[in-house]
């Protein structure tokens, strides 16, 4: 295993600082400790392949090169963005080497494995079912979007969490503190506010936190020049940082589920936020719009009918505007959307109704609703004794349309809320129609 750039005092402060043993490790405690997942597989006599599962400088790396370490086995590094299936080959023969087969595998860590594709991602299979290799992972991806199904069921999928506040301030005053990789030697003065400002502004991301207080030391140059750091210090070498966000990958889905599911709920804060931060990423206003137009469909349907209208001249707006003048027009009808009556007793119906159809599919029309252009249609009863509603009081007549194996079934059942109560009304004084002995209007 070459030896760390940590050592370097040209090294990033976040690579100076990597934690050398598990004691170190912050923000993963479910991982640690008496039956935490890395103490098992440290004490085991076969290491398994594992995927490291989690956000930018969640400590993907560090575990890794950690388990590595304490294993005492060889360890190679390779990343998927600069690697490909050659260089895997090259590792799998070096690990054939009775040497190294003696000594119980390779560990090869493969950085932003997700970027293989699904065919470069097989190389792998026969390597680590085998034993040759013992493969760890890191993505920053859903493995079960980005990884094959016969690689994951190969592996041991770990999630990483991104790290509390509470441990990127502990993060940061060891970096402050320590003489031999971070700023000891200075006598940083930081106050407690400025701590806690650069531990918000990471946002769970440990390397982040860490580059964000060097460049703060170098912008400062407090090295030439010992004083007192400000926010004010901080805010001169302070950029927005962009959203953690992906469209086309996990945060994607986990935000519009988001916001789906505030909406649901009724939640309009919620739901705004979710908002903010889609489109904050990037999002496609028109996506977004899209999902807000099912939305009114599947869980407002009729209990508010002007909830599709509304979300379909916020897609028109969006579209006629665009960003950012149109987001304001997508905040407006989340928030209609958000405090307007939930019901989805359209989804469900129609749910059913296609369950039905799906199952009922040979059955044929009554007679008396059947087409009939033709004389031999007529002759044969198409269309025969069909009553036309508009005839009879109230724009009603009691009729069966459903095929008569069907009938009686009740696909859609109105809830007692917005405009489904009139619904509810309205059938019901039908049905009270129906059932009256003599159908006379």
């Amino acid at each position: 295993m070459p030896p760390s750039a940590a050592k370097s005092g040209n090294a990033p402060l976040a690579d100076r600082m990597r934690p050398t043993s598990l004691e170190e490790l912050l923000g993963q405690e479910p991982l640690m400790g008496t039956g935490g997942f890395l103490t098992q597989v440290l004490s085991a006599n076969r290491l398994p392949s594992i995927i490291l599962w989690g956000p930018p400088g969640s400590g993907k790396t560090t575990i890794a090169r950690l388990i590595a370490k304490q294993s005492s086995l060889p360890f190679e590094a390779l990343s998927a963005v600069f690697s490909g299936v050659k260089e895997v080959r090259a590792v799998v023969e070096r690990a054939k080497s009775p040497v190294v087969a003696e000594a119980g595998g390779i560990i090869l860590f493969m950085d932003e494995i997700h970027r293989f594709n699904k065919a470069q991602q097989d190389a792998f299979l026969p390597y680590v079912e085998d034993g040759t290799i013992i493969l760890l992972g890191a993505t920053t991806e859903n493995p079960s979007f980005e990884l094959n199904g016969a690689l994951l069921s190969r592996c041991r999928v770990v999630v990483l969490n991104p790290l509390p506040e509470a441990d990127l301030l502990l993060l940061l005053r060891r970096a402050i503190a320590d003489v031999e990789r971070g700023f000891g030697k200075l006598g940083l003065q930081l106050d407690e506010p400025l701590l806690q400002r650069i531990a918000h502004e990471a946002e769970g991301d440990g390397r982040y936190a860490l580059n964000l207080l060097e460049t703060l030391v170098t912008v400062s140059k407090v090295e030439s020049n010992p004083r007192p750091l400000t926010l004010a210090d901080l805010a001169a070498c302070l950029h927005r940082r962009a959203a953690l966000y992906d469209k086309s990958a996990d945060a994607h889905f986990n935000l519009i589920s988001s916001l789906h599911k505030s909406l649901r709920g009724s939640d309009v804060d919620a739901s705004l936020y979710w908002l903010a931060r889609m489109l904050a990423g990037g999002e496609d206003g028109l996506y977004i719009a899209r999902r807000l137009i099912r939305f009114a469909a599947e869980d407002i349907g009729n209990a508010d009918p002007q909830a599709l209208s509304i979300t379909l001249n916020a897609k028109e707006a969006y579209h006629f505007l665009g960003s950012p003048e149109g987001d304001l027009v997508l905040a407006q009808a989340v928030v209609y959307l958000a405090t307007a009556p939930k019901s989805n007793s359209l989804y469900t119906a129609y749910q059913a109704a296609c369950a039905a159809a799906k199952t009922t599919g040979h059955l044929l029309p009554p007679l008396h609703i059947r087409n009939a252009p033709t004389r031999l249609m007529q002759e044969l009863g198409y269309g025969a004794n069909y009553r036309y509603p508009h005839d009879y009081e109230h724009g009603y007549v009691a009729e069966e349309y459903l095929p008569e194996a069907l009938r009686g079934q009740q696909f859609y059942q109105p809830i007692p809320r917005g405009f489904e109560r009139e619904i509810a009304k309205r059938l019901a004084f039908w049905q009270r129609l129906k059932t009256q002995k003599n159908n006379k209007w």
